[in-house]
């Protein structure tokens, strides 16, 4: 008996040692994402914030005095810093309802809604605006209903080039951020934790304001951050919706860098901008950490409860109608336009005709010029596409070692470092970015400055926090024993990794490379700059058509925009089909 315990005994040790050295050797996941990222992303970065700072002489602090003593930087600065307030309080305001309607109340059709809501969250800026332009704009079918109606010869309603389209557009963009990542921890919190508090004698709003939101505390943090970190450096919402009126930090690194090439100046924003998107990207790794932690959570089917009383019902019915109302009466606006031919009688805009067309879609397919150099939009979509599955492959090549560390080994050193920078790229200037790739990469054995693989590039550098934010949950909900009981029956680490963890995740991994496929095809900021001319991905032949004047080129742009929408949306319901349950931060 005794030599049988020191048997055990001894096999014990030998286990915990293994297990520590196993978990002190996780850092080799992170060679691959590092090297990516030192390549891809520090090195052009640095090479472009060199090459400008080096054209203010040897006084580099010049440039930040200069961005400090002038009155319209500093009120760039404040307007940023005010518009990403502020949007981030509206969304937060209109999704707060929603997140606690969905997490706690049996709604029919919930995962759809979920899917349709988050169909605007990978949508490309220019399809969005393009959605409001058909809905709102000065040819929107709401203004030339009310036109019609009225008997109006302007449209009443001025919503482009205003504060508040960038507000409704952040909404718009922002919402299911706070539907998932709030509502999925509030789905989660013991109901049970309520209901004491009530027994013991508070009332509804003592449980909520000292029970419920101290838990809720740190997803509502993390939602907002996020949220204010994608308005921060919004671009695309600023330049086109906003108008030449608005101008935030990303905005004035584009005017800077492209309208008066003052690399130095916008070498010094976009530090200013860097700065503060790493300090918000470190607070947001740290809230993410304290939601992952298992305070009192349960899963989702026993604490959500019907809905009760025909005021709540109503109530719910009127959220859930304004909720789909703002997230998809702009994309079936565009839709619908995009098979419309609108056309004044006698120059009248009171008196209209709408005829169904497929001109514009066949125009897609035509070569007006008949020039051996004009490139289609037929072939924008097939580029687009190659460019799309590209960015799968190298986005999951890059992503899964970064999240299998996250989710083995999460409170290291390692990870905490590492874990703030996987963020940066979404937080980088894209006009910086794009000269930095243009300027690094020029040179044997990286000489990509002519290569098309330098655009699936640029997306991997976008799509790989998404595909390592999809997958880490998921890895970590493996349990432990699995691995012990496949170790003890003699698997190897190389089998237990094959044969146990990969087909648990194979879900995850699916929705990561849907992931990475949507927002490869409606990447614009750093394409519009990499992209060859013979090589136009989809948001850049919109771009396009939306810069030339004309009836046809609108329509153009409209049905590019109604492709890529329709795409994204199953791309979404995808998601929402082979997404783990209960498990995913997006």
């Amino acid at each position: 008996m005794a030599e049988r315990l020191d048997r055990n005994r001894a096999a014990l040790v030998t286990g915990v040692r293994g297990g520590l050295r196993r978990r002190s050797g996780y850092w080799w996941l992170w060679v691959l994402p590092a090297a990516f990222l030192a390549l891809f992303y520090f090195y052009p970065l640095l090479s472009i914030l060199s090459l400008s700072f080096s054209r203010a002489g040897w006084d580099i602090l010049a440039p930040f005095a200069q961005v400090l003593g002038s009155a319209s930087l500093r009120g760039v600065i404040r307007f940023t810093f005010w518009q990403a307030s502020l949007s981030t309080l509206l969304t937060l305001l209109f999704g707060l309802p929603g997140a606690y309607l969905l997490a706690r109340y049996k709604i029919w059709g919930k995962s759809l809604i979920l899917a349709v809501t988050g169909i605007s969250f990978v949508l490309p800026t220019l399809v969005v605006a393009t959605a409001f332009h058909a809905l709102l704009g000065p040819s929107g079918w709401v203004n030339l209903s009310l036109m019609y109606l009225l008997g109006l010869s302007r449209p009443p309603i001025q919503f482009m080039n205003t504060f508040g389209a960038i507000l409704v557009a952040h909404v718009f963009y922002n919402t299911t951020i706070v539907l998932r990542l709030v509502g999925d921890f509030w789905s989660h919190l013991d109901p049970r934790l309520a209901q004491a508090a009530m027994t013991l004698g508070a009332n509804r709003w003592q449980t909520l304001r000292r029970v419920v939101l101290p838990l809720l505390l740190p997803a509502i943090a993390s939602a907002a951050l996020l949220i204010f970190i994608f308005d921060f450096t919004s671009f695309g919402v600023i330049l086109v919706l906003g108008g030449p009126r608005f101008s935030t930090l990303e905005v004035e690194i584009y005017n800077q860098t492209i309208g008066l090439f003052n690399l130095p100046l916008a070498a010094a924003l976009a530090m200013i901008q860097l700065v503060c998107t790493l300090a918000l990207a470190t607070a947001y790794s740290r809230l993410s950490a304290r939601i992952s932690r298992p305070i009192e959570l349960r899963p989702q089917k026993y604490t959500e409860r019907a809905l009760t009383g025909r005021g709540s019902r109503v109530l719910a019915a009127i959220y859930i109608a304004a909720l789909l109302g703002l997230l998809t009466l702009p994309l079936l606006g565009l839709i619908t336009r995009s098979f419309a031919q609108i056309e004044t009688v006698r120059g009248d805009p009171r008196r209209l005709q709408i005829a169904p067309t497929l001109a514009y879609y066949q125009e897609l397919v035509r070569n007006p010029s008949e020039s051996y150099f004009y490139a289609p939009p037929s072939t924008a979509i097939a580029i687009s596409l190659g460019y799309a599955a590209i960015t799968v492959v190298l986005a999951l090549a890059i992503g899964l070692p970064a999240a299998w560390a996250l989710a083995r080994d999460p409170g290291s050193a390692t990870s905490q470092f590492f874990e703030p920078l996987l963020m940066l790229p979404l937080g980088t200037s894209a006009v910086t970015l794009g000269l930095g790739f243009i300027v690094a990469l020029d040179t044997p054995p990286l000489d990509l400055r002519a290569s098309p693989l330098l655009t699936p590039l640029a997306h991997t550098l976008v799509a790989f926090p998404f595909v390592v934010r999809s997958l880490a949950p998921a890895l970590g909900s493996i349990k432990p024993r699995l691995r012990q009981a496949a170790a003890v029956m003699g698997a190897s680490p190389g089998e237990v990794l094959r044969r146990i963890e990969l087909p648990l995740v194979g879900r995850a991994l699916l929705v990561a490379a849907i992931f990475a496929f949507t927002i490869s095809l409606g990447e614009f900021g750093a394409t519009s700059l990499v992209a060859r001319p013979e090589y136009p991905t989809i948001p850049v032949m919109i771009y396009r058509f939306l810069s030339q004047p004309g009836a046809l080129n609108l329509g153009k742009a409209l049905a590019l925009s109604a492709i890529l929408s329709l795409v994204t949306g199953v791309s979404m319901l995808a998601i929402e089909r082979f997404r783990i349950a209960d498990i995913g931060e997006f």
